[in-house]
């Protein structure tokens, strides 16, 4: 088994390094490095789909999950190009950023940053590989069940969220009448960055549906690291920055009252 985990892993890594190679030249050639957040999520599909057809037994259980990651692989992928379409060529704000700070070295290192963007895909799809890999036995254990319709459930409840927050965010833009101010419409009342969390709740639930599997508990490296890239390092710090930078004091409140990631009522 451990063989045939490091064949699939290696044609994963070959499918990401061709994916970003192939990527880091169309935003060259656009001159807009923000296209690689389509890329990046319309990529697990693929991988999805590669894990599950490496299988030597290939269950039904895993044609499921992979049904669940190429409906929220697409539906996200969509959503960030149609965004990036409507701003083109203005470049998303983060890439703009990194442009800057790197200079006339920008383009070497844009090339190594979306290889390291495909090598966190193959990371954050372990839960897919382990999920794919569950028993083929016509009667599963009910422990495998119920990590199965758990997972099921969880990935629900994050593909929905993630989707109404989308919308509601869309249509707050849509707006201009909303032009510098805070979105605090619907779930944005309850949380400063819904769509993280709801984000986060997806990859939870992949890791669940992946608990039924041998080793699926490895795939709970899936939801920690993207956690910790939510709150840390790109998601919610670099946003907040910005928000900061064109909102001023309405933001400020904004953060004193409204939770930063889970929805929760509001401070007084």
């Amino acid at each position: 088994m451990l063989i045939d985990v490091l064949t699939v892993l290696s044609l994963a890594l070959a499918f990401v390094v061709v994916e970003m190679t192939v990527t880091w030249l169309v935003a060259r050639k656009i001159n807009n490095y923000g296209v690689v957040d389509a890329i990046w999520s319309f990529g697990f599909a693929p991988l999805a789909a590669l894990y599950f057809l490496g299988q030597k037994n290939p269950s039904e259980q895993g044609m499921l999950f992979v049904g669940m990651v190429a409906f929220w692989s697409v539906r996200l992928g969509i959503h960030l190009a149609v965004r990036i379409a409507k701003h083109h060529p203005h470049e998303d704000v983060r890439y703009a950023k990194l442009r800057a700070d790197w200079g006339s070295d920008a383009g070497r290192k844009m090339f190594w940053f979306f290889q390291l963007q495909g090598a966190l895909q193959v990371l954050l799809s372990l839960p897919f590989l382990f999920a794919c890999a569950r028993p083929t036995d016509p009667k599963p254990t009910m422990n495998s069940d119920w990590f199965a319709l758990g997972g099921c459930a969880v990935w629900l409840i994050g593909l929905i969220g993630e989707a109404l927050a989308d919308r509601q965010l869309a249509r707050f833009r849509a707006d201009p009448a909303n032009q510098g101010k805070v979105c605090q419409f619907g779930l944005w009342h309850y949380s400063r960055h819904p769509n993280y969390f709801f984000e986060w709740l997806v990859w939870v639930g992949y890791a669940v549906f992946a608990l039924g599997s041998p080793w699926g508990w490895l795939g709970l490296i899936a939801p920690a690291l993207m956690l910790h890239f939510l709150l840390n390092v790109t998601g919610i710090p670099m946003t907040e920055e910005l928000s900061l930078k064109s909102k001023g004091d309405a933001y400020r409140e904004y953060q004193r009252t409204t939770s930063a990631f889970a929805p929760w009522f509001r401070k007084a």
